[in-house]
């Protein structure tokens, strides 16, 4: 995204247009590594030491509001957030909870009766496995 349309997206969400603000949104366009806050804040304040944390999760909590962002609960160390907002699920790892987007849909369906009342809105499947870098850590070394 190009700075003039993120000034445009900033105004059209009602934010006040700040070089942090345009910094955290660059970090955020096209990321596909579900960052966390703090993953954020380390990042971003390289270029702008005297940013605050606050700065940092005020914005993330403006963007989630407006539906420009997802918040993720799949790290219980930490929220995740995610600039993706089209309809996709997740494969998330056991041990060290990197997360990937999987966009393929697949077919879930919930009879009525086992809604316990709930009206459906949406669904987001995660799936939970080992990634590759973990599973090399977790290899037997061979022996000499």
């Amino acid at each position: 995204m190009e700075k003039k349309e993120k000034f445009a997206k900033l105004r059209e969400l009602g934010l006040k247009l700040t070089p942090q603000r345009l910094a955290i949104l660059d970090f955020l366009d096209g990321n596909t590594s579900h960052p966390s806050a703090e993953e954020i804040y380390a990042n971003v304040s390289r270029s702008f030491p005297s940013m605050s944390f606050a700065t940092v999760y005020n914005t993330l909590d403006a963007l989630r509001e407006r539906g420009q962002i997802v918040e993720l609960n799949l790290d219980p160390a930490k929220k995740r957030f995610d600039p993706n907002t089209k309809p996709h699920h997740h494969l998330v790892c056991a041990s060290c909870y990197k997360i990937v987007d999987v966009m393929r849909d697949y077919r879930v369906r919930i009879p009525p009766e086992e809604r316990s009342g709930f009206r459906l809105q949406g669904k987001q499947i995660t799936f939970i496995g080992t990634c590759p870098e973990c599973q090399a850590a977790e290899a037997p070394a061979e022996a000499p």
